[in-house]
């Protein structure tokens, strides 16, 4: 038998009660404000076969599921291990077709792996663990002023950790925020590191001035424009010595380092040209350039020569 509800008042009253009993709170509930509600942890997905391998190892993220392509063939090597190591601390594994994959990714390179994780941030700059000058001259943080691609960010962050930087410090304004895209770009690199964030970078930098680091800035092709107004001595990053606790410090992919860290460094780092360069051409691009600077640096660390030449590597690696 079907049941008809009239038309009118009655039935208004009816329905109304109905949706009440299905909503619970019901009008309470509708009188909230958005601000009143407790906040639902936002979760990123974090796609790419190294980044989700090493995030689930670092163990910093909270990981809701993870998502494994379904294929043929199965799963082999670390496609194993993520399946193991996940199935060991009890996250869900869904196995979702190619193209659901890809939307979910936003149509990246997956690789056909994703995770949903929780958001990884940079922590407070003093939370940077302190060292004396005098413990050992050949220290290395790495300061990045307003980085805001997020591939250049990742690149560099690869480098910075292949190359045996001590410490990643970064500006919070105007930079790329440690995303899912960052951490594709660094390998999973990001994974494993720590990030320091500061909100005020020129006086992060003279107070480690003043505590007896030397503050290096870097350029494109020498200015003179910068020699004159700031008085600060340029060098080919070929001629620099590394004697003493380092600072390096790169600025934004296309204004460079701003006039108050600028005035904050107390020499500039280039890398020369070997040919002659047309307009527009006198720069490196932000992540192969830090790469290069790097490199130049870090290959005057102390026993690192004899070690490679002998075909050792260093224990940290």
């Amino acid at each position: 038998m079907r049941l008809l509800w009239p038309v009118g008042c009655f039935g208004r009253r009816i329905v109304r009660h109905f949706s009440q009993v299905a909503r619970p709170g019901g009008e309470e509930l509708s009188r909230l404000l958005l601000d009143d509600l407790a906040p639902t942890q936002r979760l990123e997905r974090l796609f790419g076969l190294s980044p989700c391998l090493l995030a689930l190892r670092a163990d910093r993220r909270s990981v809701t599921r993870l998502l494994l392509q379904a294929g043929k063939a199965g799963l082999q090597g670390e496609r194993t291990e993520l399946l193991r190591v996940a199935e060991a601390r009890g996250i869900p594994v869904l196995r979702p077709r190619r193209q659901k994959l890809d939307a979910l990714c936003g149509h990246q390179v997956h690789q056909g792996v994703c995770m949903e994780v929780s958001p990884l941030r940079p922590r407070p700059c003093d939370e940077a663990t302190e060292a004396s000058p005098g413990d050992d001259p050949q220290q290395l943080w790495l300061v990045l002023e307003g980085l805001q691609d997020p591939r250049n960010l990742g690149a560099v962050l690869r480098s910075a950790h292949f190359l045996g930087v001590d410490r990643v410090i970064t500006s919070r304004r105007n930079s790329c925020p440690l995303t899912p895209v960052v951490s594709k770009a660094s390998a999973g690199a990001m994974e494993v590191m720590d990030v320091f964030a500061t909100t005020d970078l020129a006086g992060f930098l003279k107070a480690k001035a003043q505590q007896g680091w030397l503050v290096v800035g870097t350029v494109g092709c020498p200015g003179p424009e910068i020699s004159q107004s700031f008085k600060v001595p340029i060098t080919s990053c070929l001629e620099f010595i590394w004697d003493r606790p380092t600072l390096l410090v790169l600025g934004n992919e296309g204004s460079g380092l701003s006039q108050e860290v600028l005035a904050s460094c107390q020499l500039l780092l280039t890398i020369l040209p070997r040919r002659q360069l047309p307009p527009g051409l006198e720069s490196l691009n932000v992540s192969v350039a830090t790469g290069i600077l790097l490199h130049s640096i870090c290959s005057q660390k102390k026993g690192f020569s004899a070690q490679t030449e002998k075909g050792q590597l260093p224990q940290d690696t």
